[in-house]
């Protein structure tokens, strides 16, 4: 038996709850007593109960009633109702509604056990089964692709289908969509799974650098260069190299990687001899390459090698299916890297994400759960948590229409770091996140003490 396991005692008599406190914590467990539902519901608010003890009547909210709503809220929390014997009726009701189990008053300490014992049984086998379905997750799923949509299972299809060829891919979708989630997958179902993935930003990089980043260069090749390097087309041999907004590689770029994809060979800068690279290339866009071919500042020759396969990955806003299945795993995700008691969302959180655009897709839904949960102030989001989400077109206050996520964020950490003179221990505790997510959002906004 799990002595770790926490029991509320909902009940309006009060000898019924200090009996069953008393024979609870005399066994080892926390316990804790509400005479009443709204009592209940408050703490559950802010804590964490494995069984509730419910009595069927009482007034105001009865039983039946806080049932409803803990399996609404929080249906990982066992209910166990308690009634008159004269009510069986009403228990065999609130089993069929979700109660795990009915106690008759009066009832036996032994008969109290045998309840505790048969829902310990029954949370090892909720616990396993969901052990087994993570390992099966692990096992057929892509690592860190959270989607179960039509959309979806045909990008997951078409991942497996080219990944046991080498030809290069082409990957497509707006800012947010993970165009690199899916790259990596692809290099991890490939045969070039044990060999390097080397992800590059080409829109991050000016032309110059990106050429020898990427071609690498000899000692005394240009001013500062008191020494060799490797380029990552050499890093990479054997491996896969993904080269992120691909739209941005001048013309020059474009021919020198087009002669490296045929040619299999790259000459470091400064250097004459050729080197042999084996890698594969896969690509990714935001922007319509086709479009660009017509302007004149994309060459279609290079376009077409390295657009053999395409995969377009559909926007947030089309995975409508996803949406809840990928803002429970953030909250997973981000209340235990913050250690905040946050596991719910509220239904009505949900219906409004389905209405939202998601202009940022994946990644902006990441960035509304990492806010709302870090400054929760309770174990369930509602939608007062999300009250910073406005969609396009608004006519709330220009200041917030034009914030973005990421700028509310920044404003309210320095706002707290000013408060406490940048006190970093007192400001992680008044946001609710711990000191080490303190600090990596701190460099992630460039934030500079005063």
């Amino acid at each position: 038996m799990d002595k770790n396991m926490k029991i509320m005692v909902v009940d309006d008599e009060s000898v019924v709850r200090q009996s069953l406190y008393h024979w609870f914590t005399r066994e080892g467990y926390f316990a804790d007593t509400a005479c009443g539902g709204k009592e209940a519901l408050e703490k559950l608010e802010y804590q964490r109960f494995d069984i509730l003890f419910v009595d069927m009547k009482m007034p105001g909210m009865d039983g039946f009633e806080l049932l409803e709503k803990v399996r609404q809220l929080y249906s990982d929390t066992a209910v166990v109702i308690i009634t008159a014997y004269g009510s069986i009726d009403s228990a065999v009701n609130a089993m069929k509604a979700g109660a795990s189990d009915y106690l008759l008053k009066p009832f036996k300490p032994d008969q109290l056990a045998l309840v505790m014992e048969k829902i310990y049984q029954q949370f090892k086998i909720r616990s396993e089964y969901r052990y087994l379905k993570g390992q099966m997750d692990r096992i057929t799923r892509f690592d860190n692709i959270i989607g179960q949509s039509d959309a979806m299972n045909r990008i997951y299809s078409m991942v497996e289908d080219v990944a046991v060829s080498d030809a290069p891919v082409l990957i497509l979708g707006e800012t947010g969509t993970g165009k690199e989630l899916v790259a990596k997958a692809i290099h991890a179902k490939s045969t070039r799974h044990n060999m390097p993935f080397v992800p590059i930003n080409c829109g991050a990089l000016p032309d110059s650098l990106l050429e020898s980043e990427l071609f690498g260069y000899a000692r005394g090749a240009f001013t500062g260069a008191h020494q060799g390097r490797k380029g990552f087309l050499e890093v990479v041999s054997g491996g896969t190299l993904f080269l992120d907004e691909i739209g941005e590689v001048s013309q020059k770029m474009q021919v020198d990687l087009l002669r490296v994809l045929e040619e299999k060979k790259i000459t470091r800068l400064g250097q004459s001899d050729p080197i042999d690279v084996d890698f594969r290339l896969l690509s990714a866009t935001r922007q319509n390459l086709e479009n660009k071919i017509k302007d004149g500042v994309f060459r279609s020759d290079f376009y077409y090698r390295i657009n053999i396969i395409s995969i377009a990955i559909p926007p947030l806003r089309e995975r409508g299916g996803d949406i809840a299945l990928l803002a429970h795993h953030f909250l997973e995700k981000y209340s235990q890297e913050t250690a905040k008691k946050v596991d719910a969302i509220d239904n009505k959180v949900l219906d409004a994400f389905q209405e939202y655009p998601w202009p940022g897709n994946v990644r902006e839904l990441e960035n509304t759960m990492e806010r709302a949960v870090v400054l929760a102030k309770s174990r369930t989001l509602t939608l007062e948590d999300f009250t910073f989400l406005h969609r396009p077109g608004d006519t709330s206050d220009q200041a917030d229409k034009t914030a973005t996520l990421l700028d509310t964020e920044r404003k309210q950490i320095q706002r707290v770091l000013e408060q406490t003179s940048f006190n970093i221990t007192r400001s992680a505790e008044i946001l609710g996140i711990s000191r080490t997510t303190l600090h990596r959002k701190i460099n992630r906004h460039n934030i500079q003490r005063p």
